[in-house]
């Protein structure tokens, strides 16, 4: 099922949501977890994720056994000026919730750690919905076997992000904006303890998509490029996709996704 596009500016607040890139050091090297989402869902039907979904009103009260911090450190971990100590709070737990209804997979709560904050545009590319998706890091318990539910997810993958790329380019699976320059910037990271060692040294980079329309085509720009409003990069890599072939591609096809 290939990703379709939209064109229409859709006039709504983006509705907070987490995901977890779960890290593991396999016998190919770095690793990560993807499910498939249902291909009924209303979402990116059909297409691997990360596992992630949107806060709920419960998640905010939920216990966090295991972190045991106030709100505020919540909030600053996440270094949003202005956010709510418990809406910070109930994203770590969403984060958590959601990980373990899709996937059977329960991550100590300690372990995650705010990678990136992706801003669905006024004017979405793959889906009429706006999220506000804080992009988490955690390492896999081990000897956990994550086990899909069969509800929101139909499949779940150990990939090394380069084989993620390649699997994508080769038309056997679909991945949306966030998931391809997420891999993009895992495919650099030699380790667990390099993605930790990343996370820790620097604030979640914020990601504001900007899409734009080239003679018919969709492009989507980000920090760095010449046509993104930010004009410093925040990962090393394409700054922009361009929608052809019924799926977004970098200038520079597969060797600038996994850069060669």
């Amino acid at each position: 099922m290939a990703i379709e596009i939209h064109f229409d500016a859709v006039d709504c607040a983006p509705i907070d949501s987490a995901t977890v890139m779960v890290l593991r050091d396999g016998a190919r090297g770095l690793e990560v977890l993807m499910v498939r989402r249902h291909g009924d869902s209303g979402v990116l039907g059909g297409v691997h994720v990360f596992p992630g979904g949107k806060l709920d009103e419960q998640d905010s009260e939920a216990a966090l056994p295991g972190l045991d911090h106030d709100a505020g450190w919540f909030a600053q971990a996440l270094a949003e000026p202005g956010l709510a100590p418990v809406v910070a709070r109930g994203l770590f737990a969403s984060a958590l919730r959601e990980t373990r209804e899709e996937c059977a997979l329960a991550l100590p709560a300690d372990s995650l750690w705010p990678w990136s904050r992706w801003i669905t545009p006024r004017q979405p590319s793959v889906t009429r919905k706006r999220f506000d998706t804080r992009f988490f890091v955690a390492v896999a318990p081990p000897d956990q076997e994550a086990v899909h539910d069969d509800f929101e997810a139909t499949e779940v993958v150990w990939v090394p992000p380069a084989e993620g790329l390649q699997r994508y380019w080769a038309g056997e699976i679909d991945l949306a904006p966030p998931q391809i320059m997420s891999l993009v910037q895992l495919v650099r990271i030699r380790d667990v303890v390099g993605a930790l060692d990343l996370a820790r040294q620097r604030p979640p980079a914020l990601i504001e998509p900007q899409p734009f329309d080239d003679h018919g085509e969709r492009v989507i720009c980000y920090p760095g490029d010449p046509a993104h409003p930010v004009r410093e990069p925040v990962w090393i890599g394409p700054t922009r996709l361009r929608y052809r072939n019924r799926r977004f591609e970098p200038e520079g096809g597969l060797a600038a996704l996994l850069g060669d």
